[in-house]
């Protein structure tokens, strides 16, 4: 697989970050973030910004990988985008499958979450517009 050219990221442009949607038995995995890190103590879909040069899949890969040691086995749609209120940074949150039990390397704790744990939840912000959109009240169940 052949490498985009890379260019200079301009200050303006925005910083991608991964977010891996990950279902098992009608719930969707999400980790809690580290407290020294951007919104420290909310939860968050796993996954991680995208290197120079990096796909949305190789980073997924690489992030869950590293975070969580699980294998990515399938990448499937882009199901939003959403910037991160006060930052550089769009959210591309991406329907993933994998294998593996999550061991949380980077979150201080990981669990499996169905909608309604989801809109009752502490999200990072981007999370919370991501499930408000795709869960409104009562409506709507992981894929």
């Amino acid at each position: 697989m052949s490498k985009p050219a890379l260019r200079e990221r301009r200050l303006t442009d925005p910083v991608v970050v991964a977010a891996a949607v990950i279902a098992r038995d009608g719930r969707l995995l999400v980790g809690k973030r580290p407290p020294h890190k951007r919104h420290g103590g909310l939860w968050e879909f796993p996954g991680g910004k995208l290197l120079a040069g990096e796909s949305l899949e190789d980073a997924l890969a690489r992030e869950l990988e590293e975070e969580l040691n699980l294998e990515v086995i399938g990448v499937g749609a882009v199901l939003a985008r959403v910037t991160d209120p006060g930052s550089q940074f769009e959210v591309t949150f991406v329907e993933v499958q994998v294998v593996g039990t999550p061991r949380p390397a980077e979150h201080t704790e990981v669990a499996w979450m169905d909608s309604a744990g989801l809109r009752e939840a502490a999200l990072a912000p981007a999370d919370r517009r991501f499930v408000e959109s795709r869960f409104a009240a009562g409506e709507g169940t992981p894929p």
